[in-house]
């Protein structure tokens, strides 16, 4: 199970860690925090020296309500970012999380390495096009609407049968662009209510039918920190403990904001494997 990253090709028979770099104001856990060069450089290398395989950048918050944000912002906050990222660190493999075909055109022609999409190229019907003439990895994610109005639309007659329809439907959009490194998101906390993610959690392994690597975000999500009764600030015990079960369910690529407790998760899954 290998993807193709400028060239090298990334074996996700042993699970992966990506690490977040919001470069956004308003990001639910990080906004605003990563604002002048020294502050992001220091955390990619902080991310990158634990065990990071990607650096997911991102310059649109998608969080529940979240305000739009122009296209024209979207690339100033993120093209710079990846230009500095490279100039210091030049092997980082670095993932766009973007809905928006032009930010992703860019973002790969400067050394972004794959594209993370929210709404699957529902959002910007240009999307699953320019990625099949990028010719790069495409992580896909399953969403109702958009971050305004999607925790409108969380009516399921069933939840799991429809995730994987939904995923059965975009892949073979993607297909028809010549797209082949796929990678799919259920889309925790996006179009769901926090009993609706636990059952998605419980039935993840069901998503192995649909044969693509899975990427599981949910690294100090309301359906953590809820549960908890405690705040983002406090809900990485409760992130390691779900990551767990996510690789226990087939979760090849864990979207994390702490990747060194990420990556210890991971160790210790894979040494439960070997015995």
């Amino acid at each position: 199970m290998t993807i193709n990253c400028k060239g090298q090709l990334i074996d996700l028979t042993l699970p992966k860690v990506m690490g977040i770099l919001n470069v956004t104001p308003d990001s639910f856990f990080d906004g605003g925090k990563y604002k002048d060069e020294s502050a992001i450089l220091k955390q990619v290398e902080t991310m990158l020296s634990h065990g990071a395989t990607f650096i997911d950048v991102g310059g649109y918050s998608s969080k529940p309500g979240a305000a739009n944000v122009t296209e024209t912002e979207e690339l100033k906050r993120v093209l710079p970012v990846v230009e500095l990222i490279l100039k210091h660190f030049p092997e980082t493999l670095i993932s766009i999380d973007t809905f928006r075909s032009e930010v992703a055109k860019h973002s790969i022609e400067i050394g972004g390495a794959l594209i993370n999409d929210i709404s699957a190229g529902k959002l910007d019907h240009n999307m699953l096009t320019t990625i099949g003439k990028l010719s790069v990895p495409y992580i896909m994610m399953h969403m109702r609407g958009n971050p305004k109005t999607m925790q409108q639309q969380t009516q399921y007659n069933d939840l799991v049968k429809e995730v994987i329809s939904y995923f059965a439907e975009r892949i073979a959009a993607a297909h028809a662009q010549k797209i082949n490194d796929i990678i799919i998101d259920a889309g925790f906390g996006f179009a769901k209510t926090l009993e609706q993610n636990y059952t998605l959690l419980n039935n993840l392994e069901l998503l192995k039918t649909l044969e693509k690597p899975m990427l599981v975000g949910v690294s100090r999500k309301s359906m953590i920190y809820k549960t908890l009764n405690t705040s983002s600030k406090h809900a990485l015990n409760g992130t390691t403990a779900l990551h767990m079960v996510a690789l226990q369910k087939g979760a090849k690529i864990l979207r994390v904001h702490d990747v060194k407790e990420a990556v210890e998760c991971v160790t210790l899954y894979n040494q439960l494997n070997t015995n």
